[in-house]
């Protein structure tokens, strides 16, 4: 691939940790996303100490049965959808990557066979 950091232009914020929970990465829009927490300055501290509960317990909990978890939320006039799923590396489980981006108040739904 010719360029490997491509999520630094995606109008998506993305975090990438590691098994333990370290924040390994974040593209601009997730620095500018949680700005208010230290931005890109939280690459290297543990996201889980980033939340509170209940969330510190659900993203152990992702961790540990290395399954994806996808909901929305809305802030304001804001919804977003919320991504996250486990990576891997070499067939082994290396940690979590969280994808968040904005969606319309009201989106179609098609089913498709």
């Amino acid at each position: 691939m010719k360029d490997a950091n491509w999520f630094n232009g995606l109008p998506a914020a993305v975090t990438v940790c590691d098994e333990n929970g370290f924040i390994l990465e974040m593209n601009p829009k997730a620095g500018e996303t949680f700005s208010k927490d230290g931005g890109l300055g939280l690459i290297g501290k543990n996201l889980i100490d980033c939340h509170p509960e209940p969330s510190r317990t659900k993203l152990r909990e992702l961790m540990k049965s290395q399954r994806p978890n996808c909901y929305t939320i809305e802030k304001g006039e804001v919804k977003k959808l919320i991504y996250q799923t486990p990576w891997f590396k070499d067939g082994r489980y290396r940690g979590l990557v969280e994808i968040s981006f904005e969606i319309p108040a009201e989106m179609p739904h098609f089913i498709r066979s």
